[in-house]
């Protein structure tokens, strides 16, 4: 997590953004968009011989293995905080969804964990678990 600032002589405005990145999860992006590629290969130059319907269901498994993997890495591949007077914003990935917008006046706590594994809260993405709570 670190902090970004707006502007090196910028007046205090109350407001506080960080955000945390996972790279490894480009590497499974990678393995998505390879896995699309393969798909795209397989019907446009393809020398299979097996017959048109095992071919059309390597090339959609393939495609949509592809998108389902490429897609589902970026919308979790970083975590976007933003703190005001008002609320707590939540936002993943790159386009922003899910975002979860907290009021402060339901915050109870807050703590920073600088080493938290998937292990830690039962795996990637958004969590909830009744004795801890939530967690991004």
């Amino acid at each position: 997590m670190r902090d970004h600032r707006h502007g090196e002589h910028a007046p205090y405005s109350g407001v506080w953004t960080g955000r945390a990145t996972n790279r490894f999860q480009w590497l499974l992006a990678l393995i998505g968009a390879a896995c699309l590629a393969l798909g795209i290969t397989l019907a446009v130059d393809s020398a299979w011989t097996a017959g048109a319907a095992p071919l059309a269901m390597a090339v959609v498994g393939c495609i949509a293995a592809g998108l389902l993997v490429l897609f589902g890495t970026l919308a979790f591949v970083h975590v976007a905080l933003r703190v005001d007077e008002e609320h707590l914003e939540v936002r993943c990935g790159h386009i922003g969804v899910p975002r979860r917008r907290i009021p402060l006046a339901h915050v109870v706590g807050a703590e920073f964990i600088p080493h938290v594994t998937p292990r830690h809260w039962g795996g990637w993405g958004y969590r909830w678990r009744p004795e801890k709570g939530t967690a991004v």
